[in-house]
């Protein structure tokens, strides 16, 4: 099977499921497990480089007004690929390639590809959608597997948690503007003890304010801007830090939004168990180097 992924998430999935070998086209955000390198890109991003958070925030609102794409596929890429089986998704146009497109291309070009449209909400249905993966690549045996692994990995998560004080957390998953978290993140933190004190489960992030923020009464802020990589989302917390929009003595914690958080995968457990040590280190050991406290600074 020739498999052409148009999302992070699903890559890692397929190569999760041990098909790796059968991707033979992925996005330029593809970066893992390492070997995806390799494989011929067929999208890219329409964002010019070099923004900052506000001006990458406006950018995507006035395309997205617009009805313009964030990302361009290669149609001639595509072709030559001759892909069997195409990964996409229209849970987001600012993460991938809408599923529309690819259909529109897929059809331009006399293509029989078979498209799975991915669109994971919650933490569940991210666990639903390896099945999903494995049923149509011919892996439904290891899709089993995988989800066994890492619901037992998810359990033992909770029972460390569990019986313990949920701690009322903020996560960020944009700084300028701020906004509260959606899809399976709430999901993450009340898995790892905490209580999203922004956000539900299942919907979309919330474009909010810092009057908002402060009055929400967390006990830990938890930066995850999506897309981001653990010192970009370090350097975007220490700015919010540095503006004073927080409330006074609140700890600030920067993670890999990019591995950790925001791609509907399998490294979202690695994620929830960040999350705990953060929350409850106490229970389940302390945070190491996935993550960093930006304020107050560590010792």
């Amino acid at each position: 099977m020739r498999i052409v992924s148009l999302l992070p998430s699903a890559t890692e999935i397929v190569f999760a499921l041990g098909a790796g070998d059968d991707l033979v086209g992925v996005t330029f955000e593809c970066d893992y497990p390492p070997e995806v390198r390799g494989k011929r890109i067929v999208s890219t991003s329409t964002l010019p480089e070099g923004l900052s958070a506000a001006e990458i925030d406006a950018v995507v609102a006035e395309r997205t007004a617009a009805g313009e794409d964030m990302y361009r596929l290669d149609e001639g890429a595509l072709a030559a690929l001759d892909a069997d089986l195409a990964l996409t998704q229209d849970l987001c146009a600012v993460c991938s390639v809408d599923v529309s497109q690819v259909r529109h291309a897929l059809d331009f070009l006399g293509s029989s590809a078979n498209v799975v449209n991915l669109n994971p909400r919650t933490l569940p249905e991210v666990l639903d959608s390896i099945r999903t993966i494995g049923a149509a690549i011919g892996r439904t045996s290891e899709a089993e597997r995988l989800v066994a692994e890492l619901s037992e990995r998810l359990d033992a998560i909770r029972d460390a948690v569990a019986g313990r004080r949920r701690v009322p957390t903020l996560v960020l998953e944009w700084t300028d503007p701020p906004y509260a978290p959606g899809h399976w993140i709430p999901d993450m933190v009340t898995a790892a003890g905490g209580d999203c004190v922004l956000g539900r489960s299942g919907e979309r992030s919330l474009r909010t304010d810092w009057d908002s923020v402060a009055s929400a009464d967390a006990e830990v802020a938890i930066a995850a801007p999506c897309g981001f990589d653990l010192a970009e989302s370090a350097a975007l917390a220490t700015d919010v830090a540095g503006r004073e929009v927080l409330p006074d003595g609140l700890p600030v914690w920067a993670v890999d939004a990019n591995a950790l958080f925001v791609r509907p995968g399998p490294r979202l457990v690695d994620g929830v168990d960040v999350l705990a040590t953060i929350l409850h280190p106490e229970a389940v050991g302390a945070p190491d180097a996935s993550c960093a406290r930006l304020v107050p600074s560590e010792a």
